[in-house]
């Protein structure tokens, strides 16, 4: 059974800006800039969800090349929630920008007992020609999902 195709959401803050893409139906892109603070709560993990009630298994790409850092809190949730999820992904890609960054994933692979499942990327070249033969390989049909934009009031 063909599910609907999910839209693209894009979240403004005060703090950090978050987008969630959607290139084809078994491939989500999180974006995030800025500081993540946990302004969203657990929205992010919510709209995920919507992506993990489909029978297909998922490809992340979180896009943190413009994360400034995360909180303890933000990036322990994250892990425990990526853990109780990880039979659901294909694999999850990672591109840090900073240093602190990159411990942070490193810390969530761990925490979540990702392993080879979690891929870290420094470089954005690799990363984006990652996503690029992802998006690339999906068998997917029909247009590119409608973008929604919300600010944090409105979640």
């Amino acid at each position: 059974m063909d599910m609907p195709a999910l839209s693209d959401r894009r979240y403004e803050g005060v703090h950090c800006h978050l987008a969630i893409e959607r290139p084809a139906a078994t491939i989500v892109v999180v974006r995030l800039e800025g500081w993540d603070a946990g302004e969203w709560g657990d929205l992010p993990m919510r709209e995920l969800g919507q992506d993990l009630a489909r029978p297909e298994s998922l490809e992340l790409f979180i896009d943190a090349r413009a994360v400034r850092g995360a909180t303890t809190e933000v990036s322990a949730e994250w892990a425990r929630w990526l853990a109780e999820h990880r039979d659901r992904f294909r694999h999850v890609s990672m591109l840090t920008g900073s240093p602190f960054v990159r411990l942070t994933a490193n810390f969530v692979r761990r925490f979540a007992e990702l392993g080879e499942v979690m891929r870290i990327y420094t470089d954005e070249v690799g990363f984006d020609a990652a996503l690029a033969r992802s998006v690339a390989a999906a068998a997917t049909a029909g247009p590119a999902s409608p973008v929604t934009s919300l600010t944090a009031s409105d979640r």
